[in-house]
Formats: C-alpha cells, structure tokens, sequence
C-alpha cells in the first residue's frame, strides 16, 4: 500500500505538487496564525498587567465639574475608607497642580509658541504641571508606558520633597539625579484658591523619557514640562497638608481572587456622596488597549480557523476531481480483491506522504513571514482604533497630554515566533481534517462495485 502511494505522487508529481503547496500555504497561515495569538496573549498580559485587578475613584462630571481648572476633587477621608476595605491590598493616590521651576527654562516647541498669548507668556513662562503620587511606578502614565523611568528610582510613599523630571528638561537645564530644584506655587492658576505662596525645594530621584503622539497646545501639555512628586510637596504648592488636599483620583488593588464587581458594590455602601463620584475598572481606562487586543485576538483566530476551512475545502474538491478520473485504477483494485480500507488506506497514504514534508516546510517559512505579517496586521488594527479613539478624545476635549494619549494606547508591538508545540497542533489537527477529506471524498467512489467502475469508465 505505501509502496504503491509513493509511485503514484511520484509519477502524477505535478498533482502532488500542487497538494504540497496548498498543504504548505495552509501550515504556514495557521502556524501564523497561532503565533500570533500567542504573541498576543503574552502582550497582554504585559500591557495590561495590574490593571485587570484594580479599579479607580474618579469624580463624576455630569454632578460634579471638579476643581476650577476641571481636575479632581476627592477627599483624602474617602480615598482612606475605601483603603481600609477587606479585599484592597494597596492604593495609589494622585494630586495634580503646577509650579513654576525657578531659575530654569521650560521646553517650549513652535506648536505651543504659536498658542501662546502675550498674557500667557507673562503668567506661565517657567509653569510645569505636577503630579504628586504616593508610588510612581504604579502611576497611570508609567503602567501604560508613556513614561518610562530610564535613571534613578520610583517615588515611594516615605519620600518627601522628592521628584521624578523629563530626561530631556534635565538636559536643557544641566541638571541630573541627585540635583536640587525650587519650585513655587503659581498665583495665577486657577486651583490655586488659597493664593499660596510657597516655595518647595526638591531632589531629582529620576529620569524618565517619553513623547507625546497627539497634538497639543500649551507647553504644559508636553511630557518635557511634567514633573512627578511626591505627594507632600505637590499639596504644598496649594497650601495643603497631605491630610487637607484634594486629589485628581484614585486606583485601588484588590487581591488576585478578589471579585472586582462585588468589591465594587462593597464599596458603593460607604458613606461616600456617590453622586459625585464614580468606581471605574482600571482596564475600562484603557479602551483603545482593549479594542486592539481583542481585534487582534480575533484576527489570529480567523487566521488559523480560516486557512483550515479553506484549504480543506480545496482539497476536497480536487480529491474529488481526481478520484473520478482514478474509477479505472480503483474498480481493477477492487476486482484483484483489494478491500474497501485498503484502497481508502492507500489514499490517506499518500496525502500523508505528501503532507508531512508540507508542515515542516511551512515551520520554516512561517518563521520567516511571521513578524512582518504580524507587525502588517498589527499596524493595519490599531491604525483604525487610533483614529476611532482620536475621534473620541477629540470630542471629550481630552486635551493632548499623557493622560489623553493613555485613553488612546494601543498595542505597539509583537514578539512573532513560532514554537515546537504549535507545529505540533498544526501537525495533529491538520492531520485529522487531512485524513477526514482523503476519506470523504472517496466515500462516493469506494461505495461502487468493480462492474460499476469499470463500466463508466468505458
């Protein structure tokens, strides 16, 4: 049987040629395919990481508009309720204000200069905006990447007059880490309501790098003019206490086993004025994250699905094909005594013959178009998610800063590459469907007598 399997592929060759490249281009897409379903997961666990089991406070702007500049307004008493919950492991608290740095230059571009009044230029030249967080690296623009600490180290919560500033306004200014800057409150900002006055002198703990991606039009909105500080000096520069400040929000993690919606419910039965506030997941922040992971989840799977239906389906029909211009062959096997199975056998034979060197073949050429075939679909995904989100950011006036450009963050990248393993799913489940074809469509021709074949054949 196998004998006569490897003469027939070997003499018909240009038909068995023709089986390899379909078998081929079919391990080589679903190989892909896999891989980047893979290459997927992995990046989302990266991506998203904590995320997934965390949720924040935010003020709710349909009941409540915020501060005067339009930032948050939680109260430190909530945030610290909610802390003291069975089930939350840690919290992450943020306080936004600015400052002016003192006898150094801000980052200034023909974008933002443009956008820059006479009056503005009087009141905010040397403005930089500050975000006092108790643990900077659990900090919303750093978890998504925008920022990225390059010297130095993360902010913890026992850190006081301490800060985090922009490789590149370092640079401008000659300043490194270990370096001591003043800060000072900003008369004109409008969250200023006390009017404070204070002068803050602070240390570089760290560099970090990042660029922004969407428009923007003042300079405050540049990575460059950000400064990330601990939490007592950014509630100095309003003239508060950690104790008196408001905060911009709040992220809360809850144990790994933790139902977050129950959690959440929990927590909604606290005396809290919930009317002006809201508890949002922490993934629900990162919308354009989630719509890419999930397209290119879906993608993978019509990949590998897809060229599995496919190529099936093609075979079936040239198997059919060229197993009706074989009823000479087979009637003469059937009337020699050869049994129904052995013929059937000698078919699945030799679509195996012809098969295994396709799937190893296609390990090697998936492994070569791998990348840039994920990195083409990749770029083809979040390009249609990027406009879609810019849309959005646009009409929600979010502004052009990192916390906009988290709102609209995608998946950057995958690493493609193909494994051991799903060669061998490729193997197995291509095998079968291989097997299941050979059989089907020779159902009709095996279920004829010898007569019968012979007879249409003349």
């Amino acid at each position: 049987m196998l004998r006569n399997a490897f003469a027939y592929i070997t003499r018909k060759w240009p038909k068995s040629l023709l089986l390899f490249a379909i078998i081929l281009l079919m391990g080589t897409l679903s190989l892909i395919g896999l891989s980047m379903k893979g290459a997927t997961q992995k990046a989302s666990s990266e991506s998203l990481g904590s995320i997934t089991n965390s949720f924040s406070m935010q003020i709710n702007r349909r009941t409540n508009p915020g501060t005067p500049r339009g930032a948050g307004n939680l109260r430190g008493e909530d945030i610290e309720k909610i802390s003291q919950v069975e089930g939350i492991t840690s919290s992450i608290k943020r306080i936004n204000a600015i400052a002016d740095i003192l006898d150094h230059e801000i980052i200034e571009t023909e974008e933002t200069l443009q956008n820059q009044s006479p009056e503005r230029a009087k009141q905010f030249k040397n403005t930089l905006m500050v975000t006092g967080v108790n643990d900077s690296s659990k900090e919303d623009k750093f978890v998504s990447g925008a920022y990225k600490l390059v010297q130095g180290e993360h902010l913890t919560d026992k850190d006081k007059n301490q800060i985090l500033m922009h490789e590149d306004l370092a640079k401008k200014n000659g300043l490194k880490v270990g370096d001591k800057v003043r800060l000072k409150s900003n008369l004109y900002d409008a969250d200023n309501e006390k009017g404070a006055n204070e002068t803050v002198e602070v240390t570089i703990k760290g560099l970090f790098s990042g660029k922004n991606q969407a428009p923007l039009t003042y300079a405050q909105e540049l990575y460059e003019d950000t400064l990330i500080s601990d939490l007592d000096t950014a509630a100095k520069l309003y003239g508060n206490t950690v104790q008196t400040a408001t905060y911009e929000d709040a992220t809360f993690f809850a144990k790994g086993d933790q139902d977050l919606d129950q959690l959440i419910e929990k927590i909604k039965a606290l005396d809290i004025p919930w009317n002006y506030f809201d508890l949002v997941k922490s993934s629900s922040n990162y919308p354009a994250l989630q719509k890419s992971i999930s397209s290119m989840f879906q993608v993978s799977d019509y990949l590998f699905i897809g060229s599995l239906i496919f190529a099936s389906l093609l075979l079936t029909l040239l198997l059919v094909l060229w197993l009706n211009a074989r009823r000479r062959e087979v009637g003469i096997l059937l009337a020699l005594g050869l049994s129904k199975v052995q013929i059937a056998g000698q078919f699945v034979a030799e679509l195996v013959m012809i098969s295994i060197p396709a799937f190893l073949l296609s390990y090697g050429v998936a492994g070569l178009l791998a990348k840039a075939v994920g990195d083409t679909v990749l770029k083809n995904v979040t390009s249609g998610i990027a406009k879609q989100m810019a849309q959005e950011s646009s009409a929600a006036n979010l502004g052009g800063g990192a916390e906009a450009e988290s709102f609209s963050k995608t998946l950057t990248d995958l690493h493609m590459d193909i494994q051991p393993n799903q060669l061998l799913v490729i193997v197995l489940v291509g095998g079968l469907l291989l097997i299941l074809v050979s059989i089907l469509s020779s159902q009709w021709l095996l279920h004829k007598k010898p007569k019968e074949l012979l007879v249409d054949v003349e």
